[in-house]
């Protein structure tokens, strides 16, 4: 039901003056039939106070413009911005020193699309407080959107002077710079933000697009791997008030995702919880909660809320995802199979959920049945290294020792910045029981120069003894392996000690390694 309020303005008048009425737009209360009752009560309580403000005759300007911007907030915040906005176009009209009226107007004018109003509010909100970082940081934003970032950077310089360090701000000029071709100094900017905070994801996409600019293909492709779609966003306390006021299940998973964001997870548990209350059958809620709980160390406690996300909603994908691999980190392969099969027959082109199955399959001796979906995977993220590399260990599996080398030969050269193909390759060399593939000649070369380059543990340690062994040096080979023993010894790996000492024998009968990786090593 809608009911505008057009006609109540008229009776305003006597706590108004002609000029302070003037321009008042017509407000109407939306449809809240499909809110949370919780904050349907919000909205027409809020709605009703408004009425109550417009209908009293001794109502001051300022009194009617809170009530219309507090009415304007609170729709902002359950997304009905096409009835917000009359509220706060009425409040700045009512009340225009008060700065939060044109600042929500900017915002509302962003999330629409409205690039020329949002900066035209935000430029007045500016001018009502010239030295806030957040409408800065805000409006640099839109001029870069807008193509001019010689505008933009002034705003984002005039930020970090009134703020120095701000992540938001250094954000902004390294994408200034990068748009201006100066890609030095973007790079400056944008590492300069992730010193401060490395979790801040949404600056890989700009720094990698920078590296590959000055022709640094490596460090382009190690920040492509790392982007995320996220923000870089500046303090707001505003914004935290308006994502705080709506008591609906929506506006505490808003928040709780923020806390996990910040790594806060007593912080993000507790705020699922209160959504939880108003929606126990709030399926993404209670897939969240999980995640936090699992976070925590409580592993209990987040199977519990992923099984009972399963069972009320088995459609939701996300439940069945985080249910199996809570089971890979248990073992329980089998079990995790099921739920990841449901939730690729719910979302097929779920890349994560598909991997994770041909891992799976591999786990349980299915490698036959793993390769199909490895293939899968490769056709939808044709630069999946974990992939291709899991891929090769499929053939491993199934003694098909050349497909293996021709595949981890082929990764190696198209990612030469990751060693873990030319390790995986080199111990397949060392060790293939095919004397076709094997090769300790090459194995050898393959792990000194990995020796020379990577840091020095134990599984290249035994690579490196399986090489000596397979070339024929088995005295070298066993005195690499009796110190790898000792250090395993002494720390406690107890099925390490067993295999390594497996090795030792073969070596001490001068006889190589045949087995490339036992059933526990395999990834």
């Amino acid at each position: 039901m809608t009911r505008t309020l057009l006609a109540l303005l008229v009776a305003a008048a006597a706590g108004c003056t002609a000029h302070e009425r003037e321009g008042l737009q017509a407000v109407s209360r939306p449809d809240v039939s499909r809110m949370a009752r919780s904050a349907q009560t919000q909205v027409r309580t809020s709605y009703e106070t408004l009425t109550r403000k417009i209908e009293k005759r001794s109502t001051t300007a300022m009194e009617l413009a809170n009530a219309y911007g507090e009415f304007g907030k609170l729709l902002m915040a359950a997304d009905e911005r096409e009835a917000a906005k009359p509220c706060l176009v009425n409040a700045q009209t009512l009340a225009p020193g008060d700065v939060r009226w044109p600042y929500y107007l900017g915002h509302l004018h962003r999330k629409n699309g409205d690039l020329a109003n949002a900066v035209t509010s935000f430029e007045r909100a500016l001018q009502l407080k010239p030295e806030d970082v957040a409408t800065l940081v805000w409006l640099g934003n839109l001029h870069l959107d807008e193509g001019q970032p010689a505008q933009a950077k002034l705003n984002f310089e005039r930020a970090l002077s009134l703020q120095p360090g701000s992540r938001s701000a250094l954000f902004g000029l390294g994408r200034v710079a990068l748009a201006e071709q100066q890609y030095a100094r973007a790079i400056e900017h944008l590492e300069a933000v992730l010193r401060q905070d490395p979790q801040a994801a949404a600056v890989h996409y700009p720094l990698a697009m920078a590296y590959r600019a000055t022709g640094d293909t490596k460090q382009a492709a190690i920040h492509l791997r790392l982007r995320e779609d996220r923000q870089v966003l500046p303090a707001d306390p505003l914004i935290v008030e308006l994502e705080a006021l709506l008591e609906s299940p929506q506006t505490y998973e808003s928040r709780g995702i923020q806390a996990l964001d910040h790594k806060d997870w007593p912080g993000a548990a507790a705020l699922f919880r209160h959504g939880l209350e108003l929606a126990p059958d709030h399926a993404a809620l209670r897939h969240r909660l999980g995640t936090a709980l699992y976070m925590m160390g409580d592993v209990a406690g987040a199977q519990d809320q992923f099984e009972r996300v399963v069972r009320t909603s088995p459609g939701y994908h996300l439940a069945q995802y985080s249910l199996a691999v809570l089971f890979q980190t248990q073992g329980r392969h089998a079990e995790a199979i099921e739920h990841l099969s449901a939730a690729l027959k719910i979302k097929p082109n779920y890349t994560d959920a598909r991997l994770r199955l041909a891992n799976g399959l591999r786990h349980v001796g299915r490698a036959e049945d793993a390769l199909p979906q490895y293939d899968q995977v490769l056709v939808e993220t044709p630069d999946n290294s974990e992939a291709r590399f899991n891929r090769a260990i499929a053939f491993v599996q199934l003694h098909r020792y050349r497909d293996a080398r021709r595949a981890l030969s082929d990764a190696m050269k198209t990612y030469p910045d990751q060693p873990f193909f030319a390790h995986g390759l080199a111990r397949l060399l060392a060790s293939a029981p095919d004397d076709t593939v094997r090769d300790g000649g090459q194995a050898l070369a393959l792990v000194q120069t990995l020796l020379g380059k990577e840091q020095r543990t134990l599984d290249l340690g035994e690579t490196f003894a399986m090489a000596l062994a397979a070339s024929g040096r088995f005295d070298e080979a066993a005195s690499v392996q009796r110190d790898l023993l000792k250090g395993a010894a002494n720390s406690s790996l107890h099925a390490v000690v067993a295999r390594l000492a497996h090795n030792l024998e073969r070596y001490e009968r001068r006889e190589p390694c045949l087995t490339p990786w036992t059933d526990g090593e395999l990834p």
